[in-house]
């Protein structure tokens, strides 16, 4: 892919969403909102490099190769340079003698008996201190052929240059480095403006990596703002005590770099969180809401969600002791579950942090077991209809209004069987648990960044 034709600016009018792209592995390309009219709704999208794509440009490192052998053919030519300096000083030295010795040889070539035993000797020792001359010579036939292959790398370097700004046309690719550095910074700064938004399409899936069983979650850190880039794995829905944290998502990927958490009770279910640097979970076989914080390695706290179904009471479709689900969004941290008082349909409740206090309740009418897996972005709870092949997003309740409506948003299930979905506010992404495989979806919501005049 070239960096210039893969960098493009896509106009779209302002009804049409932003989307914000998490990169593929094998891509390493965002898309970031980039713009907003006089109205401030965002009116386009940029495809641009992560900060680093730059650097493992093949052509970058090509350039950086060009280079070196720029610098070998410098430092190559000051050397030669330099003893030719010292060689010609020598060879200039030694003329006056070379002529001596040029000239007794001729006069011992035109009259042979001139050479007596003395003439021979004195002839000898000029002849000798010439001797030394013959490693310059040497030298220099090298260095003749030091010149022809220098020359000869030259010319390659000018092909592969030549070729280089052809494809690359009148730009300066440093140059054009920099400007990519400062058109992502620019687009951060926009990205940092846009405001909650309603969903309005999930991307096709991206397999992260296939590892653990049929069931189970992961997740980074949902805090916003946050530079953690650590990755949680928790495999099983039930009883399950053991947590590894990898450094980063490379990291996870590829299954090195991570550690070990043992925490203290078991889980039940797949519905866990990460919040600011602490792993909220249901508590086996209760309604028990845990406080973990990883650093510590310690609970924080501990909390029962008042009248919250457990164990297999109001699971998800699926089942898995699904019956407390906790997620994050842009407003904070939420449980969804239901009590036997709401019949069976789903409760979504606003938990304040710190003391897992229950700060705001809705009853949202729809029955938790025909919900295959739930989500909550900017304050909206989105419920998929099914876990299997073929679910949609089907159901939408809004906190801020206390409203729902029904929706018909779909979703391709790659794997047949989701046991975990949540959303992650900070990099704009669902994370997924589909059937032994950790898969990210993009979202498309319809957004509108609010200006200083608003």
């Amino acid at each position: 892919m070239h960096l210039f034709s893969a960098m493009f600016l896509l106009l779209m009018l302002s009804t049409i969403p932003c989307e914000a792209l998490y990169p593929s592995p094998e891509e390493g390309w965002q898309i970031y909102s980039s713009a907003q009219d006089a109205d401030g709704k965002c009116i386009c999208t940029v495809v641009a490099p992560a900060q680093n794509m730059c650097n493992r440009d093949p052509r970058s490192r090509q350039l950086r190769q060009l280079m070196e052998k720029v610098q070998n053919i410098t430092q190559s030519m000051e050397v030669l340079d330099l003893r030719t300096y010292r060689d010609l000083q020598y060879v200039r030295d030694t003329e006056n003698l070379m002529k001596t010795v040029d000239g007794k040889l001729k006069t011992a070539s035109e009259n042979p008996r001139s050479l007596n035993l003395k003439s021979f000797q004195e002839l000898k020792d000029k002849v000798t201190q010439l001797l030394p001359l013959l490693p310059v010579l040497e030298q220099y036939k090298a260095d003749a052929r030091m010149i022809l292959r220098l020359r000869e790398e030259v010319r390659n370097l000018s092909l592969v240059l030549m070729a280089i700004q052809e494809e690359m046309g009148a730009y300066d690719y440093e140059e054009l480095r920099q400007r990519v550095l400062l058109l992502e910074t620019r687009l951060h700064s926009c990205m940092q403006k846009l405001g909650c938004g309603k969903l309005t399409g999930v991307s096709n899936p991206i397999t992260v990596r296939a590892s653990g069983s049929r069931f189970g979650s992961w997740m980074t850190d949902t805090m916003i703002p946050s530079s953690d880039n650590r990755v949680w794995s928790m495999d099983g829905y039930f009883k399950g005590r053991r947590v590894l944290e990898y450094r980063t998502m490379n990291d996870f990927m590829k299954g090195q770099n991570f550690v070990q958490h043992l925490l203290p009770h078991p889980w039940a279910g797949t519905g866990h969180v990460v919040y600011n640097g602490s792993l909220y979970y249901n508590k086996y076989q209760s309604n028990i809401i845990i406080k973990y914080h990883f650093r510590s390695r310690s609970i924080l706290v501990q909390r029962s969600l008042s009248g919250a179904g457990y164990n297999n009471t109001f699971p998800y479709s699926w089942g898995g002791s699904s019956d407390i689900d906790l997620m994050a969004d842009e407003n904070g941290l939420w449980a969804v579950y239901t009590t036997i008082p709401n019949a069976g349909n789903i409760v979504i409740s606003r938990l304040e942090p710190q003391s897992l206090e229950v700060l705001q309740t809705w009853d949202t009418g729809f029955p938790k077991r025909s919900a295959g897996e739930s989500f909550m972005i900017c304050g909206t709870l989105y419920v998929t209809n099914s876990h299997l092949a073929g679910a949609k997003i089907y159901f939408a309740y809004y906190t801020n209004t206390s409203t729902y409506e029904y929706t018909d948003i779909p979703f391709h299930n790659q794997y047949s069987h989701i046991s975990m979905m949540d959303y992650n506010p900070r990099e704009r992404v669902l994370y997924t648990w589909n059937n032994g495989h950790q898969v990210l979806y993009n979202v498309t919501l319809f957004q509108v960044i609010k200006t200083a005049e608003d």
